[in-house]
């Protein structure tokens, strides 16, 4: 069962397409990292994924196939948005009363046992707590709808490390005990590289790389060479972009043939995901590893 799918999915405000000819077939149980600039268009699809606004071309739907925004699909959906917005005024006691009566799978029990272990009190008023408090509150809320699929948008941008690792932490753990699927919107490439089995990058509205990461590295290599020290490099077939780190030149390789042999002086090392995000971003224009979807059944 994918629990994304996409088919030429697009959103256009106005004259402007924050999103456009994204098709996307992610295995149910992913951990997604999804990474963009700015402006890239990630927020505006996960959006489209949780139905808080409708495509202006193209379908999605999620967990097998129920439209996104449909009613099937919001029972299945957590969400936690950028900031994770919460009532302020509100205590954390009075925000679980509120939320839970909102929800038919609300697991109350849950919820008041996670707050209990992260040492978060039912009186404190949400607006006297920590970005890093409020972005486990936010959190709990989701979980405690028991979701089938948890979509994260850029949570870990306000936080601390030490908030950062409780926060996966809690991601992590969720997923393995409850079979979650999740999508994880972030800058923070340490953390992706470190929980993620699917990546997604995003550029001017349009995707770029798609696919489990073991695949879209083992599609990659990274040649090195101190200057002046190498043989001369015809540029490679599949170049995706060139970098300086220290006095060595890298350059990142997109490649099907594990035995490519450059010349001599220059070595072939194994892609890491942040390198190859990182080149990516570098080279908005390069060509994007084709990605499978089913065809659409009617």
């Amino acid at each position: 069962m994918n629990v994304i799918e996409a088919h030429g999915l697009g959103k256009r405000y106005r004259r402007t397409w924050a999103l456009r000819d994204c098709s996307l077939a992610i295995p149910a149980g992913s951990i997604v990292a999804l990474v963009g600039p700015n402006g890239a268009g990630k927020s505006t699809l996960l959006n489209l994924l949780v139905g808080l606004i409708e495509p202006t071309e193209g379908s999605v739907s999620v967990l097998g196939a129920e439209p996104a925004g449909s009613p099937r699909a919001l029972d299945g959906v957590g969400f936690v948005a950028q900031d994770a917005p919460l009532y302020q005024n509100l205590t954390v006691g009075d925000t679980l009363r509120v939320i839970g009566s909102l929800n038919r799978r609300w697991d109350q029990q849950r919820a008041e046992a996670r707050l209990a272990e992260l040492g978060i009190p039912h009186d404190r008023r949400i607006g006297r707590m920590s970005g890093g408090q409020q972005a486990q509150v936010a959190l709990t809320l989701a979980l405690a709808r028991q979701p089938r699929l948890l979509v994260l948008d850029e949570p870990l941008a306000m936080l601390d490390p030490l908030a950062r690792f409780d926060f996966m932490e809690t991601v992590m753990t969720a997923a393995a005990q409850d079979g979650l699927s999740v999508v994880l919107s972030s800058h923070v490439l340490a953390e992706l590289e470190r929980v993620a089995n699917y990546l997604i990058v995003l550029s001017r509205g349009h995707l770029q790389l798609a696919g489990e990461v073991d695949v879209v590295l083992d599609a990659h290599c990274v040649l090195t060479a101190p200057p002046g020290k190498a043989g001369k490099l015809a540029e490679p077939p599949g170049l995706i972009s060139t970098s300086g780190l220290g006095d060595r030149a890298r350059l990142l390789v997109r490649t099907a043939d594990a035995s490519y042999a450059p010349p001599q002086g220059w070595q072939v090392h194994p892609a890491g995901l942040e390198e190859t995000v990182l080149a990516y971003l570098r080279e908005p224009g390069a060509p994007a590893l084709p990605v499978s979807v089913p065809e659409v059944i009617a």
